[in-house]
């Protein structure tokens, strides 16, 4: 009995000790950084005055479109929408396309907040959280019209490389969210970022390149003043338009 006990003990220990490097492996490697950013006496007022109206909390509880908007338009979700320029002008000329915007900055989701109640945008809504978190949480398959992923950090120095956005097995998840003819819209102004996204996407199932390789400007995303500030500093900007198959 005492050495049929003393197995058990050493079972139990393994099973745990299992289970430990189970947890460990688990754990998501991050795709962004928090800044420290100061907020702005306006962002911060619309941050604490909109977010309860225009903000969708986090759940692990798939979305119903059809309740948030009112209406059965097709969805297209942003991923790091940063200050919000580009979001805004992009909803406001679509008003027959729903949008979903996430972000982890609170600056940046205080100051669309504004732009939303100043221009009256009624077909967006933001989220503020983990874009794959949501993603893989509250997104259901196939149900997106589109993905904006404009900017995202590059992740430069080789060892932050596993941090992408734009890599297997992240661009899988991404493929399984689009609805059949839905598009993914990647713009970076990182060269060697968009060089491995291109293979990244092209190698993904279920998502065609568009064009043969990189995708002309889509005249309808405005350009921002990030995106201007890598052209005035001689960094060309790369974009990227894959289709959802019907796979």
């Amino acid at each position: 009995m005492a050495g049929e006990n003393e197995n058990t003990v050493e079972e139990d220990s393994t099973e745990q000790e299992e289970k430990g490097l189970a947890a460990v492996f688990k754990r998501t490697v991050k795709t962004y950084v928090l800044r420290a950013g100061r907020m702005t006496d306006n962002e911060k007022r619309s941050y604490e005055e909109l977010k309860h109206v225009w903000c969708i909390p986090f759940e692990h509880k798939m979305l119903n479109y059809t309740e948030i908007f009112s209406n059965t338009n097709p969805v297209v979700m942003e991923i790091g929408f940063g200050m919000g320029h580009a979001t805004s002008i992009i909803a406001m000329n679509n008003p027959e396309i729903n949008y979903i915007g996430s972000e982890v900055h609170v600056p940046g989701v205080g100051r669309l907040l504004s732009d939303i109640k100043k221009n009256q945008i009624k077909n967006l809504f933001l989220i503020e959280y983990d874009a794959l978190e949501i993603l893989e949480n509250m997104i259901p398959d196939g149900s997106l019209n589109g993905l904006h992923i404009f900017f995202p950090d590059p992740w430069p120095k080789k060892k932050h490389h596993k941090r992408r956005l734009l890599q297997r097995p992240r661009t899988d998840l991404l493929a399984k969210k689009l609805s059949p003819g839905g598009y993914l819209y990647f713009a970076t102004d990182w060269e060697e970022y968009a060089e491995s996204a291109l293979e990244e996407l092209t190698e993904t199932s279920g998502l065609k390149n568009k064009y043969e390789n990189f995708a002309p400007h889509q005249q309808w995303r405005p350009r921002t003043k990030f995106e201007q500030k890598g052209l005035d500093a001689g960094r060309e900007i790369r974009e990227l338009f894959f289709i959802k198959t019907d796979e």
